[in-house]
């Protein structure tokens, strides 16, 4: 079955046409990357998808169901989640609450009810079990800005995490990483997207590569091809247009 689904996907900015006939097909259980140079409409693609931008042409289906154009906290209640290029967290609240938001945005607990928050000890455990797994316990009392460029990511990823998704996008969650941090990044979402769907906006290729069980690769707007990873390696196409010599 397929998690996700886009049928010819279009969008453009005031006439300039950015995403051409995108027909995308994610399947459940799977590590997706979305690959391509600078301007080829990842970002747009994502934004679409998750109802930050509306297509001017075509659908997007969800578990099979139609989703086009439902806003970003809609799609969050249904089992999406995502992370973005730049951080997104609320850097004045620390990172135990930064979760703890996260939690009760999924439950649909409103903000008139934080009086009440620190007496809701499962909401409480479970924000502590999600900074466990991604080794925050330590600095749960940091303000989100406080915190390493590696970890303020770790936490990013693990806000979109905390709502407990079946499909997760992660935009470029490597940039600006060093190559341990990239290390830890990747060994982040591997334990917490474990039967999950991923899809991943990456420049890395060797992020790509080790995380992906199958890749489709933007051009101009358009998918030049989709494949594993062995199969794009080896496609002659995304060679020329974006790949070239590199070893991956």
């Amino acid at each position: 079955m397929n998690m996700l689904e886009t049928k010819e996907l279009c969008h453009d900015f005031s006439g300039l046409k950015v995403l051409f006939d995108v027909n995308l097909q994610v399947k459940e259980g799977e590590r997706h990357a979305v690959i391509g140079p600078n301007g080829a409409g990842k970002t747009t693609l994502f934004n679409v998808i998750t109802g930050t931008y509306k297509p001017s042409k075509g659908k997007v289906f969800f578990k099979g169901k139609e989703i086009t154009g439902l806003k970003p906290c809609e799609l969050c209640r249904i089992g999406m989640g995502r992370s973005f290029q730049i951080t997104s967290t609320f850097n004045r609240l620390t990172a135990f609450q930064n979760i703890r938001l996260a939690i009760l945005s999924k439950r649909g607990v409103r903000f008139n009810l934080f009086r009440k928050v620190d007496k809701m000890e499962a909401i409480t455990r479970e924000t502590e079990e999600v900074l466990k797994r991604i080794n925050l316990i330590g600095e749960r009392n940091f303000p989100a800005s406080a915190l390493s460029y590696g970890k303020h990511r770790a936490l990013e990823i693990s806000l979109a995490m905390a709502t407990d998704p079946e499909l997760v996008l992660l935009d470029e969650f490597s940039a600006g990483m060093s190559r341990d941090e990239t290390h830890n990044a990747v060994a982040l979402i591997r334990k917490l997207t474990e039967g999950k769907t991923v899809v991943i906006i990456e420049h890395d290729m060797d992020v790509v590569f080790s995380l992906a069980d199958r890749i489709t690769v933007l051009h101009y707007g358009r998918i030049l091809a989709t494949g594993t990873p062995d199969e794009i390696r080896r496609n002659q196409e995304v060679k020329d247009a974006y790949l070239g010599d590199l070893e991956v």
